[in-house]
């Protein structure tokens, strides 16, 4: 068992190696991309399914609360899966392939960010919340696996970890979050820190 444990974590690392020697500056653009939006008083929605949905609620928490030790101000990030109730009432009423988009037309606006979190690329419900962010001139971060999907060519901005394990990709969007909180509070707040 511990020789498993040692090839699971060789792969992960791996898979991150490839991906940051490869995408570093896409990464770097995503902040940038976030950072101007919250700048310019705009906000940042987040969607996913499953796995990439607890992903979606904790990059939301880190800007909202604090990401590092920084002090500094609340920053307008939201979570579309995490109210049960909007959820359910849409599912119900018109479909699960609309619980984010339905969001995305109720608290999106001009100049805000969509960050649309999905391993294969493919879900229905993704695909609508990125189209409909679209529509409403949102820009749009793909944070997504294997080959991008049909989200990748819809996004701004594809953060394509190119790999065909799910449990890989995902720790992989969990460090790509996690990077993209503290790139947008050094960008943000450092100076104030000083």
């Amino acid at each position: 068992m511990t020789d498993h444990i040692s090839n699971i974590v060789a792969d992960s690392i791996e898979v991150k190696r490839r991906y940051f020697a490869e995408h570093a500056a896409d990464v770097v653009r995503a902040a940038e991309i976030i950072a101007a939006c919250f700048r310019a008083g705009g906000k940042l929605l987040l969607c996913g399914n499953g796995g990439s949905s607890t992903d979606a609620q904790h990059i939301a928490g880190e800007f909202v609360n604090q990401f590092g030790r920084m002090k500094r101000r609340a920053l307008p990030a939201l979570s579309l899966s995490t109210d049960g109730g909007i959820l359910t009432s849409i599912a119900n009423d018109t479909g699960f392939e609309n619980v984010f988009a339905r969001q995305v037309e109720a608290f999106g606006a001009r100049g805000d960010v969509l960050v649309a979190i999905t391993t294969s690329g493919t879900s229905a419900n993704i695909v609508a919340a990125v189209e409909r962010a679209r529509a409403r001139e949102l820009k749009v971060i793909g944070v997504l696996g294997r080959d991008g999907g049909r989200v990748a060519p819809l996004c701004d901005l594809a953060l394509v970890v190119e790999s065909a394990d799910t449990q890989r990709i995902q720790e992989t969007h969990n460090l790509i979050g996690h990077i993209l909180c503290e790139l947008v509070e050094r960008t943000l707040f450092a100076e104030t820190q000083d």
